[in-house]
C-alpha cells in the first residue's frame, strides 16, 4: 500500500538542508568543481579538475 503524504510532511522535507555539516563551523558543505591551470613540462597549460567541499571555514582559502 502506498504511503500517504500530507502537506506538513512535504513542507518539512523542503526546509531540511541536504548535505554534510562541517564539524567546525556547523554549516552545510557545498560540493564545488575546482579548476586549476597548471603549466606542463612541454610549456602548454593543462586544467586540473577536482571536486571539493566548501563551507564557511575554508571559503576564504579557496576563493582567495
Amino acid at each position: 500500500m502506498a504511503k500517504v503524504h500530507d502537506f506538513a510532511e512535504k513542507a518539512k522535507k523542503a526546509t531540511m538542508e541536504k548535505g554534510v555539516k562541517c564539524p567546525r563551523c556547523g554549516t552545510v558543505k557545498v560540493p564545488t568543481l575546482y579548476i586549476q591551470s597548471v603549466r606542463s613540462a612541454h610549456g602548454s597549460y593543462r586544467f586540473n579538475r577536482q571536486r571539493i567541499q566548501i563551507c564557511k571555514c575554508n571559503e576564504k582559502q579557496v576563493f582567495a
